[in-house]
């Protein structure tokens, strides 16, 4: 205990304490410090030793009344917590300082020094430090007692998509590792057709299909179930279900819009491509370059399907092409392409390169595009497609060749491929066998499409060595160093990825503290 005395106007000399009688400066009180220790304590009132609540499974604490936070040892989290249990016996004192002390491991035990002011006797200002000691009691979260009990999620977000490639799911999946979104959800099971978020709170599950509403074209459903009923407290215990639907196109389907809804955006042909799908469904006429977005709510109102699968494109090769400059259009029509040209080529199947079978159409991709170059389309003058408004249209609008992408050789591209992604850890159910084909035809989307990939997290792959040689070089398009971000890992000193391991003398053993939680060391 230390006094602290008002200040003087004047100088002045000693005074006798009025109790035992030794010299000292001058104080309100007039009694030396040992003297005053024994009449006042000002620390009376604060409890010596605090109870708090840890939860073993989560390595959470309880923030009373039924909140439950990660707190790092020795952080400034945990100083705030505890401090908080004991606000309402220091409202008459001055809080100077805090900090921990360290204790044993095993021994449950949290101790922390504070050093506090008040005013006592005739104006006179005490300053004391004393440690509070809080113990760790175990005590399972509500979340936890949930999985422990089988019964653990109270919402469940089922996200479909009903077609034969999974680019959609790739590009959502980046997307929630961006934001964050995927750390709420207690289990994450991959399924034929789709994905399934569970959740703890039916909150956390609103959140993600807002999040869905907002990013991909798709329309949702919710149902809900009742699990239990409490008559006298007239409590109800649901389980929710969230159905999302996200549009049937991915990109580089062809598709074949109603009569009304290609009138609708700019009088453009009903065959069109889509070239991408964020928010919106992004579709470009091949013969004409005209563009157009198509949302959620529209095309729900006017849908239309996919004539095509990536199965089914073909491969071609360039024979003959001649780019078409200054193409007049009708009157009312939308918005053109700036990106891409417009040029007529001659084609002909590699399959068929004995023969002397050649097809004529209009592609999009003139600025890409030489004499010999291989691509890939949908040939619809040998493919028998029962769509209901191309059955409706006039033959002679409808082409025999639609070219989709220019072909590259994917084996010389996965080679030099110095970037990766992120993945969401999550259970797989049914999968197909050409999933690792599908992936690689995103991650060459995202090369071809700078547009596509500004959303995403792109990662340096510090495994793979880039090689540049001239002769290596195809034309393909490739992802700058620019764009790369580099990957935080701490395996080198911590022995895990993303934390830091210290050893807890709450549990005894070792608890994962976070990169970002920044240890706050006081007292020690």
């Amino acid at each position: 205990m230390e006094y602290m005395r008002a200040p003087a106007t004047s100088s002045q000399g000693n005074i006798l304490c009025c109790t035992c009688g030794i010299p000292i400066p001058p104080n309100p009180a007039n009694m030396c410090v040992d003297c005053l220790r024994t009449q006042v304590d000002i620390s009376e009132g604060i409890p010596k030793q605090v109870s708090v609540h840890f939860c073993k499974q989560c390595e959470r604490y309880l923030q009373p009344p039924a909140t439950w936070v990660q707190c790092a040892l020795e952080s400034r989290e945990l100083l705030a917590l505890c401090l908080k249990k004991l606000k309402g016996s220091m409202t008459k004192v001055r809080l100077i300082d805090a900090g921990f002390l360290w204790t044993e491991p095993h021994s449950k035990r949290i101790k922390m020094k504070l050093t506090i002011q008040k005013e006592v006797m005739n104006g006179a200002i005490l300053q004391q430090v004393f440690v509070v000691e809080f113990v760790v009691q175990s005590q399972m979260c509500d979340d936890c007692h949930r999985v422990e009990a089988k019964d653990f999620w109270k919402a469940v977000v089922q996200v479909r998509q009903k077609t034969q490639h999974k680019k959609t799911f790739y590009y959502l999946e980046q997307l929630l590792l961006k934001h964050k979104l995927h750390q709420n959800a207690l289990n994450i099971k991959e399924i034929h057709e789709g994905i399934d978020f569970y959740y703890g709170s039916k909150q956390h599950a609103q959140k993600m299909v807002d999040f869905l509403q907002c990013t991909i074209p798709c329309r949702s459903k919710t149902s809900q179930r009742l699990i239990s009923h409490d008559i006298h407290s007239n409590t109800y215990n649901y389980k929710s279900t969230f159905s999302v639907e996200i549009v049937p196109v991915c990109k580089d389907n062809v598709v074949c819009l109603s009569p009304r809804l290609a009138q609708s955006l700019g009088n453009m042909g009903q065959i069109c491509v889509c070239v991408r799908v964020t928010s919106t469904i992004h579709l470009i006429d091949p013969n004409t370059l005209q563009i157009a977005e198509v949302d959620g709510n529209t095309y729900w109102r006017n849908p239309f399907s996919s004539l095509c699968n990536p199965r089914q494109l073909e491969e071609f090769i360039v024979m003959d092409i001649d780019i078409i400059r200054d193409l007049k259009l009708g009157a009312g029509a939308g918005m053109r392409s700036n990106k891409h040209t417009l040029a007529e080529v001659w084609v002909q199947k590699t399959s068929e390169m004995d023969t002397s079978q050649q097809y004529h159409c209009r592609t999009f991709l003139g600025h890409l595009l030489n004499i010999g170059d291989l691509v890939l389309g949908f040939d619809f003058a040998n493919s028998n497609i029962n769509d209901e408004f191309l059955n409706k249209m006039n033959p002679h609008y409808v082409p025999d060749v639609v070219i989709i992408k220019k072909s590259y050789d994917r084996s010389r591209r996965m080679r030099r491929r110095n970037w990766k992604l992120q993945e969401m850890a999550r259970d797989r159910d049914g999968m197909d066998t050409d999933d690792e084909r599908q992936y690689q035809d995103f991650l060459e989307d995202l090369e071809e499409d700078e547009a596509l990939r500004k959303n995403i997290n792109i990662y340096k792959d510090v495994s793979k060595v880039a090689v540049e040689s001239d002769t290596d070089d195809d034309g393909a398009p490739r992802i700058s160093l620019v764009e790369m971000l580099e990957e935080l890992s701490l395996n080198d000193a911590t022995g895990g990825e993303g934390f830091s391991h210290l050893w807890s003398p709450v549990t005894g053993k070792t608890c994962k503290i976070k990169v970002n939680a920044v240890p706050l060391l006081i007292g020690m």
